[in-house]
């Protein structure tokens, strides 16, 4: 259902479904909130998605590549060059290897922020 939201442009519907699961007395997966983030990202909502990766990490989730990448792209349409570049240098020090992917959205949103 989370990953529908995504598709369907609705990032409000997403967090609302992971608001859901917790209160339900359940935690959401790492499914859930890599969906939930990439439902953010679409919608243009950067902070939520940010929002909702530490929260994943703070419940023992550690992202895998295709979440960074989703994050790195939020906090480029969000013009968000220091975040994004914070998040390479995360992803470096998880283990992880940072994708093109990350390092075009990070130097997109550097070059929108005129660094």
């Amino acid at each position: 259902a989370i990953a529908a939201c995504e598709k369907g442009d609705q990032w409000e519907r997403a967090l609302e479904l992971i608001e859901e699961v917790r209160f339900s007395g359940l935690q959401p997966t790492s499914i859930m909130y890599s969906a939930a983030i990439a439902a953010c990202e679409k919608g243009g909502q950067w902070q939520a998605a940010l929002a909702l990766l530490d929260e994943m990490r703070s419940c023992g989730f550690e992202p895998d590549a295709t979440t960074y990448n989703t994050a790195v792209l939020a906090c480029e349409k969000g013009d968000q060059w220091e975040r994004a570049l914070e998040l390479i240098e995360e992803v470096r020090f998880s283990g992880l290897q940072p994708t093109s992917i990350m390092y075009s959205a990070a130097i997109a949103a550097c070059e929108k922020g005129g660094q």
